[in-house]
């Protein structure tokens, strides 16, 4: 699909606040409520928007220890790699998973309650885990930027 201008300007609007109404987006684009309705859905269903969620703060719910999970496979058969990426997946704690180059193959988002959680968590559930070789954990010590808005 591509995207216009007003397209561009829908999407940042619901980037900020995806409970907007297409009222309000209206007046802003300067489009008629019916022609961002009609805007809205069709990037719906095009797969531009792919969903509507609420975003927690992690703070508010316990789950403000953040870690950075390297692992490395013992191979790269893709065999391997589909069982490791369905497996991990099914993790909770594990919020976001990337298939990365470098000395690396994954890198796993934690989002656990404080460092014991992590290592319960590492004891548990990663280690138990076939064909990693071995892992290596960055504790993120703050925030310096964080979004979920993709730069249009």
């Amino acid at each position: 699909m591509k995207l216009d201008d007003f397209d561009r300007h829908i999407l940042k609007h619901l980037q900020q606040d995806s409970k907007k109404t297409n009222k309000e987006i209206s007046n802003e684009v300067g489009l008629s409520v019916t022609a961002v309705y009609e805007r809205i859905r069709k990037m719906e269903r095009e797969g531009v928007i792919s969903k509507y969620v609420a975003i927690l703060n992690p703070e508010k719910i316990d789950r403000n220890f953040m870690v950075l999970c390297q692992i490395k496979l013992l191979q790269h058969t893709r065999e391997y790699l589909t069982r490791f990426e369905k497996e991990v997946t099914g993790l909770p704690e594990v919020t976001e998973v990337f298939h990365v180059s470098g000395d690396y193959d994954y890198i796993l988002k934690v989002l656990v309650k404080d460092m014991e959680a992590y290592r319960e968590f590492m004891v548990t559930k990663l280690t138990t885990l076939k064909h990693i070789g071995s892992t290596k954990s960055s504790f993120t010590i703050g925030k310096v930027k964080q979004t979920t808005a993709v730069n249009l």
